[in-house]
């Protein structure tokens, strides 16, 4: 946040302390003091009512509480303060790391969710963590990019929608749960195949992109298909990917794939944010105990290798499947089970990671002010 967003009308005599003290407190996903992350926006004080104003570069609105019970105890050791009111906004920047990428009209951020092969439950992950990024009260669009096996239609429970252009030349995308949605599937009658060689494949792709009415969004997850062929190759060149999320199971033949998915990442120099590992383990209902019918801690291993985050670890459960199947994922179908907390936690985790590519890469970035 730069200083013409600051907003201080606090005393030297005041400031200063009330500064060091918010600066104290450690952002656990930005893990930098509050002042130091350039979170603090404005502080005010009538009588002994301090009036503290946070903007976050990530979405976390399910902590605000925990932060405003936390930094008001602090700061009631100072004389001066009796009382603390806190307003907490939240403002991305209008990021890419691809140089000469055309922008998507309403897009900030772009996140591509990828794996090196398919049934590691990558579309699964793509939509809990579009629906969680909203419940952490970001603005979220989600598209489709398995072009031979389009699923999120059916996992968002909008496969009847078909799009209209109203002006000839864009379309329209659905909604449902809080997010929009496209995908090449609302195009394909029935159970028709998309039988398309890679070229055509992308191209359609560039399409469905930049062709939609996509209204204001904070975030666009994009939903992969798996491998490191055409389409991923397409999207890092021409798609302004902010970055890259990769999800694996502990499978040492899925591990292989997934290294060579971060590995495809950064010879195009878009940032891994993390690796979400599927399938981790089987709680038994009754006595609790874990086991790891597909080996254990894989995905922490490649994320250390990589010297990238482990985001979270979700388990082998009926649930998690039969959500997505039904068209109610876990994050809006079961949002106080431990799978959703999980998955709120992955996407406060890659946006704080986003916010941190925008610092260290070094580009130029935008905030939008609300209006």
């Amino acid at each position: 946040m730069s200083a013409s967003q600051q907003d201080y009308r606090l005393s030297d005599d005041l400031l200063a302390p009330v500064l060091a003290i918010l600066d104290a407190y450690q952002d656990p996903y930005l893990q930098k003091g509050l002042v130091s992350a350039g979170c603090v926006s404005k502080l005010d004080i009538e009588g002994k009512q301090l009036k503290l104003g946070l903007v976050y570069p990530y979405p976390c609105q399910t902590q605000y509480r925990d932060t405003v019970m936390a930094v008001t105890k602090k700061l009631a050791v100072l004389d001066a303060i009796d009382e603390v009111e806190c307003e907490i906004d939240f403002q991305p920047a209008n990021f890419s790391v691809v140089p000469g990428a055309q922008a998507i009209p309403n897009v900030k951020q772009v996140i591509a969710v990828a794996s090196g092969k398919g049934g590691v439950g990558k579309s699964t992950t793509s939509v809990n963590l579009a629906l969680a990024l909203a419940a952490e009260g970001a603005k979220v669009g989600i598209l489709d990019a398995d072009i031979y096996g389009p699923s999120i239609p059916l996992m968002l429970g909008v496969s009847k929608f078909v799009p209209e252009s109203p002006d000839g030349k864009h379309m329209t995308a659905a909604t449902n749960h809080g997010i929009t949605a496209q995908s090449i599937g609302f195009m394909l009658i029935d159970d028709e195949a998309a039988v398309w060689r890679g070229p055509m494949a992308a191209g359609a792709l560039t399409q469905l992109i930049n062709e939609t009415l996509w209204p204001e969004l904070d975030y666009l997850v994009i939903d992969m298909p798996p491998g490191t062929g055409d389409i991923q190759l397409t999207l890092s060149q021409k798609v302004p990917v902010s970055g890259a999320v990769i999800v694996t199971t502990p499978q040492d033949i899925a591990l292989a794939d997934a290294q060579k998915g971060i590995s495809m990442f950064n010879k195009v120099k878009i940032p891994v944010l993390g690796v979400v590992e599927n399938m981790s383990y089987h709680e038994c209902q009754s006595c609790g105990h874990k086991e790891h019918p597909f080996g254990s801690d894989g995905g922490a291993k490649i994320a250390e290798r990589y010297q990238v985050p482990l985001l979270g670890a979700l388990p082998l459960k009926l649930s998690i499947r039969e959500g997505a199947d039904n068209g109610a994922p876990s994050v809006v179908s079961q949002p106080e089970s431990n799978e959703a907390a999980t998955y709120r936690e992955i996407a406060r985790k890659v946006g704080a990671q986003l916010a941190l590519s925008e610092v260290q890469s070094g580009v130029s970035i935008s905030v939008s002010e609300d209006e």
